[in-house]
C-alpha cells in the first residue's frame, strides 16, 4: 500500500466515526446501520454494559435505550490512534465524550475510549468491532453531580 492510499484510508475511517456519532445523535438509525459490518460486536461489559453479536441486534438494543425522538445525546470523538492493518483491515483508538438526558434535570456524562477494527467491504470502511471503556461517569442535575463509580455500575446491571 502507497503512503496516499494509507492516508486516504485513514482519513476515510476518521469521517466513518464521524458518521457514527452523527447518526447516532440525529437518530438516523438506516444510515447508523450502514456503517457497520454485518458481523458487527459490540463490546460494553467494561462499561456496565453486555456483548452484542450482530450489526441489527446492537441497533435495536441502542434504539430502544437512546431511541426517544426528543432524547437528546452528545458524542463526541477525539484524538483517533489509527494503524491500517492490511489493504482490508484496521484498527484504532479514540477518545470519547458523551452527554445523555435522561429525562428533565438529570443528564449522564461520561469519558472514555473506543478500541474498534474496521473492514473494507466493497471498497467501503465498516466497523467490525468496538469496544467502549469508561473512564468516568457523572449523572448531572441542576442542583449536583454524583461521580458514578464501578462499583455502582456492576450494581446497575
Amino acid at each position: 500500500m502507497n503512503d496516499i492510499q494509507a492516508l486516504h484510508d485513514i482519513e476515510a475511517i476518521k469521517q466513518l466515526k464521524a458518521r457514527y456519532c452523527r447518526f447516532l445523535d440525529a437518530k438516523d438509525w438506516t444510515a447508523w446501520r450502514g456503517i457497520f459490518t454485518d458481523d458487527f460486536v459490540s463490546d460494553t461489559t467494561g462499561a456496565g454494559g453486555q456483548l452484542i453479536t450482530g450489526a441489527d441486534d446492537f441497533i435495536a438494543l441502542v434504539k430502544k435505550f437512546l431511541g426517544k425522538p426528543k432524547q437528546v445525546t452528545v458524542h463526541q470523538v477525539h484524538a483517533p490512534e489509527i494503524e491500517l492493518t492490511s489493504a482490508t483491515t484496521a484498527k484504532g483508538i479514540w477518545a470519547l465524550e458523551d452527554f445523555v438526558r435522561f429525562g428533565l434535570g438529570l443528564n449522564l456524562r461520561g469519558y472514555g475510549h473506543y478500541e474498534e477494527t474496521y473492514e473494507k467491504v466493497d471498497g467501503q470502511w465498516r466497523i467490525k468491532y468496538s469496544k467502549l471503556t469508561r473512564l468516568r461517569e457523572d449523572l448531572v442535575t441542576p442542583f449536583f453531580s454524583f461521580y458514578v463509580s464501578s462499583i455502582l455500575r456492576k450494581v446497575r446491571k
